[in-house]
């Protein structure tokens, strides 16, 4: 069980009819103050307009084709504590693990990517196809959060000194089964399954971009309603606010807190990019929103990740390091 999280139960969730949908194509008609409120409350919302739909397609099929690889290929770019990055299916959330396997990695033409990026072989068009999936949502974040300084009103010159960083962002294919992901016979010594298929969490970076299926089960702690569902909707992509654009904003945007029920009577996938600070990036509260007070000391984008990275890949005895951590008593 997922000890301390926010008060809900798993069954008790109410279905959301008011995380606003946006049309990126068309953001200058976007209702500001019903995009406010769901910034403050949950920290969710939906884009659609983007034009990516065959892409997205295409990157569906290359992430059921990977999840469904002979096991050797999969093996063959295991995570591990020197190699951050590809696939792994043990991975911790509030010290229990989550009930998925994923698939990570970086800007593929990056400098940091290319050092570290591992590819499964003998699986043709799947870098190739995820490397235009890169780029298309490097930019449709850069948009996406260009609408989220306008909604908070920003300076032009404050907002574009808080950039995010297509170099330091990521992407994940997850892929959560019906059942434990890990062979029984591999299971001895690892901590106990959680609760929940993801553990309730807050994303580290600036702003996340989800694709989900059509099978359901995420969902989003809101101040008002409790835990609520963010069910799926064709040709929409899930957007939800991440700790350093909370610390930015004094806490008057809110990090989404977000779960994923278990898997019942199909698995689930979905295609998160984590959209982040540059590594350098000092993430402190800007001057002039909310509280006069900072509620945050300073500290780094790289401090901050490089934290998050070792709690996920190793249970340290302690909960995930969280922007609470940073939070002036």
């Amino acid at each position: 069980m997922n000890r301390g999280a926010p008060r809900g139960h798993l069954c008790n969730a109410l279905s959301m009819d008011d995380v606003p949908t946006i049309n990126i194509g068309r953001s200058a008609d976007t209702d500001l103050e019903a995009l406010d409120r769901a910034c403050q409350d949950h920290g969710f919302f939906l884009i659609e307009g983007h034009g990516l739909d065959d892409l997205i397609q295409r990157t569906w099929d290359e992430t059921h084709r990977f999840f469904a690889a002979p096991q050797a290929i999969k093996e063959s770019i295991r995570r591990t504590e020197k190699q951050p990055l590809g696939w792994y299916d043990r991975e911790l959330t509030k010290r229990f693990r989550d009930c998925k396997e994923v698939f990570d990695y970086m800007e593929p033409e990056g400098a940091i990517g290319d050092l570290r990026n591992r590819w499964p072989e003998s699986l043709p068009k799947f870098r190739e196809t995820l490397d235009e999936f890169f780029k298309s949502f490097s930019a449709l974040a850069e948009e996406t959060l260009r609408l989220v300084h306008s909604t908070l009103g920003l300076d032009p010159m404050i907002a574009k000194a808080h950039p995010g960083s297509a170099p330091t962002s990521t992407v994940r294919l997850n892929h959560y089964p019906v059942g434990d992901p890990v062979p029984a016979d591999e299971r001895s010594g690892l901590p106990e399954l959680g609760e929940t298929a993801l553990g309730y969490h807050t994303d580290p970076g600036v702003l996340t971009l989800l694709l989900q299926d059509d099978t359901g089960g995420l969902q989003t702690h809101s101040r008002d309603h409790g835990w609520i569902d963010v069910p799926p909707r064709a040709g929409t992509i899930v957007v939800n606010l991440a700790d350093s654009l909370q610390v930015w904003t004094n806490d008057r945007y809110r990090a989404a807190v977000h779960r994923v029920l278990p898997m019942r009577g199909r698995a689930r996938y979905s295609i998160p990019y984590f959209y982040n600070p540059a590594f350098e990036a000092v993430i402190e509260p800007l001057p002039g929103i909310g509280d006069a007070s900072p509620h945050y000391r300073c500290f780094t984008w790289g401090e901050f990740i490089q934290a998050r990275v070792d709690d996920n890949f190793d249970d340290l005895g302690a909960e995930d390091t969280q922007a609470s951590h940073y939070r002036i008593a």
